[in-house]
């Protein structure tokens, strides 16, 4: 009787046992499950599902998709968390990580601690070096702290007259450097060529338009130049799917009312190669890495000529060895907060810029960072009606539209081919003495 009532006895303990460690286990579900992510909500600084954004505080880094997110410890890749729940700064052999109060860390994106902006992996751990968000870059020393005076400078390259026979090997370049061009093309070659405009899309690379057959705008009506783009843009469409985005004007000669007719931004280019005239690899080669290389350059030059693409082959790694960031125009102006407009782009030069040369800038720190004189900015505010000054003696670009061989009657050549175009009468007058 006894030991039937010592084991009755015992039984009744367990039970309580059980229960009291059941309900201090749904206390602190309780409290950590609810009670604390109901007190962060209403704090403005959590949200239901225990993913909080936390909006940096640094000037530099802005944009809320580019903000941390308080992440929950969960599944096998916080193991090495787990057993740390102090608050605080810790490291284990991924890296550096930071354990909050309420058992979260930062996780994929930016966030403001103690003063300091740092970037978290999606794994939660800092980053270091160079941190792309978007189009933009931002530079982490060492220690994860962010280092504003840290600037990538950027270069746009374009390519003109194409797509030709040399296209795709310089696809293969930009690809195997992840670089991005711009490609204004001819719509004549793109049938010739269809598969160039789809990579080029594929790869990252902006498809733009350049005529449907290099014919002069100013010297044709205004429903002549808008078929000679929407045709184009019908060739690009039937070949990869998407019109083009962007346009450059043949002989850099436009005008206002031609950007509207056309409805796209226009760009010119703030270094000219002269490839067409040089036909020379080095020589194409030296024109690019010995010219004016401020941030913010569009460099003129042709992949329908085969120096000018071994040319690109050789720069195209060696300007990424110098630090520069090779991006499509709409992707340098988006990184300058330039919105686009129908308007003509010379170039995104800190200093044009900052003196309202360059339509639809929205400000920031591009234009504090501006430079002095020596980087070959001119005054580009006069640009807008693009129109051209032939006083150079050069032939006036006219082209006979009713012709679709490719020839041109300034004696240009034919552009399915390599031989040399005469561009000399690519100067453009702004007004104000400088000529591009």
């Amino acid at each position: 009787m006894r030991r039937k009532k010592r084991q009755m006895m015992i039984r009744h303990y367990t039970k309580i046992g059980l229960s009291v460690l059941g309900l201090i286990l749904a206390i602190v579900f309780v409290v950590r499950g609810i009670i604390i992510p109901i007190a962060h909500h209403v704090a403005g600084g959590g949200s239901s599902n225990q993913t909080v954004q936390a909006q940096a505080d640094t000037e530099e880094v802005q944009a809320n998709s580019d903000a941390a997110v308080r992440q929950p410890l969960k599944g096998k890749s916080d193991t090495d968390k787990i057993s740390t729940m102090t608050a605080g700064w810790h490291e284990d052999t991924n890296g550096k990580w930071y354990q909050n109060a309420d058992g979260t860390y930062f996780a994929n994106g930016f966030q403001d601690i103690d003063g300091v902006t740092y970037s978290f992996d999606e794994n939660g751990y800092i980053q270091t070096g160079w941190v792309t968000k978007g189009v933009k870059d931002y530079y982490f020393n060492d220690d994860g702290s962010y280092d504003p005076s840290q600037v990538r400078p950027m270069l746009a390259l374009t390519f003109d007259d194409g797509p030709g026979q040399y296209t795709d090997e310089l696809l293969d370049c930009l690809e195997a450097n992840n670089a991005h061009a711009t490609f204004f093309m001819l719509g004549q070659n793109v049938s010739a060529y269809p598969d160039a405009p789809k990579r080029m899309l594929e790869l990252g690379c902006e498809i733009g338009s350049h005529s449907w057959d290099h014919t002069q705008l100013t010297t044709i009506d205004l429903d002549s130049v808008a078929k000679q783009f929407s045709d184009t843009d019908d060739a690009l469409t039937q070949a990869c799917g998407q019109a083009a985005t962007v346009a450059r004007a043949p002989y850099g000669d436009g005008n206002t009312d031609i950007y509207n007719t056309v409805n796209k931004p226009f760009f010119m280019w703030s270094l000219d190669t002269e490839d067409w005239k040089l036909m020379d690899a080095d020589a194409d080669y030296n024109a690019v890495m010995n010219g004016d290389l401020t941030d913010g350059t569009i460099i003129l030059m042709h992949d329908i000529h085969e120096p000018s693409v071994q040319a690109a082959i050789r720069l195209i790694p060696d300007l990424i060895a110098r630090g520069y960031k090779l991006v499509t125009v709409s992707e340098m102006a988006e990184a300058k907060n330039v919105t686009l407009q129908n308007a003509c782009y010379v170039d995104f030069w800190p200093s044009t810029l900052s003196n309202g040369g360059v339509p639809g800038y929205q400000g920031g720190a591009d234009a504090a960072a501006s430079t002095d004189s020596t980087d070959g900015t001119t005054d580009s505010s006069d640009s807008s009606d693009g129109n051209s000054d032939y006083s150079d003696g050069s032939e006036d670009g006219s082209t006979d539209d009713s012709s679709s061989d490719g020839n041109y009657d300034d004696g240009s050549g034919d552009y399915s081919d390599d031989s040399s175009e005469d561009y000399s009468d690519d100067s453009v007058d702004y007004g104000d003495d400088s000529e591009y």
